[in-house]
């Protein structure tokens, strides 16, 4: 192993050790906390334009394996893991995490008090960062000024870089229910698998897709998928779904979905501190009263602070169905005089938990209802 640091734009400077890739990386450096699913983690297109940091100590020992990708590719700009397994254990494994983060040139730093960072980090917000290693070493007032000349996560727009160049097809299983059109904002695998197995025929559409082309394709709903990326940078997505939901067709959409889905409606989204990222985060359910564990990876969030109010969009009234209980941010939206609703988490929740399956069971039950 080479020295790598870890160096972040207020100036502050982590050594350790490079991992994976050697070179030079850029990017928001964001936590998350989950003790397990770091291949889901890392192969998640939310994560795009980010440097992810573990919390949980000792990462790797399960290996990567084909099964739980949830894309074609790591999506992460970097990572940060305070203690690499040396050997990848589990009947399950195919690879080591090292050999993917190094094969697809994903630069990293291990060995640095991931705890004293993620304090940093809560303290001072998320911010811009980078992972400088090998050839790519500068003097520390270079890193520094590297990274404060790279881009900032607020206003950008990247679900384009993510999502699907054409329309994708994939039957459903079983005895088929109707057809969903999805926006692919940066989709993951399990979410796909979650709707064909309900009988739901999917068809991708690319990002920048236009409400007509849509339409075209006459499906029986509506969804919106999770992604990376400022909310308030993509008004022409929001303009395209108040045309869909002008329809009174079912609209689902979780993450990147729920917070257009909240602008669509009229309401305001902002940049959250240092966001939520993990498969350990308690959501109340407002409506039962029930709490869900459950998986996230957001750092924008819809503003609504009663619990319901008149969509100022036109949309009739709209309710706040759930609520992280760490920080009382909006969770869930819930529109009672059109068929959509949508949360900020990831219901499919790999690696876990599985408390909310039930809500893909309540977008069929919709499509059911609409026909």
């Amino acid at each position: 192993m080479s020295n790598a640091y870890l160096v972040l734009e207020d100036g502050t400077v982590f050594e350790g050790d490079s991992y994976g890739a050697e070179g030079q990386t850029l990017g928001e450096l964001v936590f998350s906390t989950g003790m397990t699913g770091y291949q889901e983690t890392l192969t998640d297109p939310s994560y795009a334009g980010q440097i992810v940091m573990q919390t949980a100590p000792h990462v790797g020992i399960t290996g990567t394996n084909a099964l739980d990708e949830e894309s074609s590719r790591i999506w992460v700009s970097g990572y940060v893991l305070k203690e690499p397994s040396r050997v990848a254990s589990n009947f399950r494994a195919e690879r080591t995490l090292e050999n993917d983060l190094t094969s697809q040139g994903i630069v990293g730093i291990c060995n640095v008090d991931t705890r004293a960072i993620t304090l940093h980090i809560r303290s001072a917000g998320a911010m811009r960062s980078g992972i400088f290693s090998g050839s790519a070493a500068l003097t520390r007032e270079q890193m520094i000024q590297a990274v404060k000349d790279s881009a900032q996560m607020k206003g950008q727009s990247l679900s384009s870089k993510v999502s699907t160049t054409d329309n994708v097809s994939i039957p459903s299983q079983g005895t088929r229910v109707g057809k969903v059109a999805i926006l692919d904002l940066g989709i993951k695998k399990s979410t796909i698998e979650h709707l064909n197995a309900r009988g739901l025929d999917v068809e991708l559409f690319p990002a920048d897709s236009s409400s007509q082309r849509i339409l075209d394709s006459q499906p029986d709903a509506f969804f919106f998928s999770n992604g990376p990326g400022d909310p308030s940078a993509s008004a022409a997505q929001v303009s395209m779904l108040q045309d869909l939901l002008k329809t009174g067709k079912p609209f689902f959409g979780i993450c990147f979905g729920n917070q257009l889905l909240g602008r669509a409606l009229g309401f305001e989204t902002y940049k959250l501190s240092f966001g939520h990222r993990g498969i350990n985060q308690p959501v109340m359910n407002t409506s039962s009263g029930k709490v869900e564990v459950t998986a996230h990876n957001h750092g924008f969030a819809v503003k609504l602070e009663q619990e319901s109010a008149d969509s100022p969009a036109g949309f009739g009234r709209v309710v706040v169905s759930h609520r992280g209980l760490n920080d009382q941010v909006v969770e869930g939206l819930e529109c009672l005089d059109i068929p959509a609703f949508s949360v900020q988490y990831h219901p499919e929740a790999a690696a876990g938990p599985h408390d909310s399956h039930y809500l893909f069971d309540k977008f069929l039950n919709a499509i059911k209802g609409s026909k």
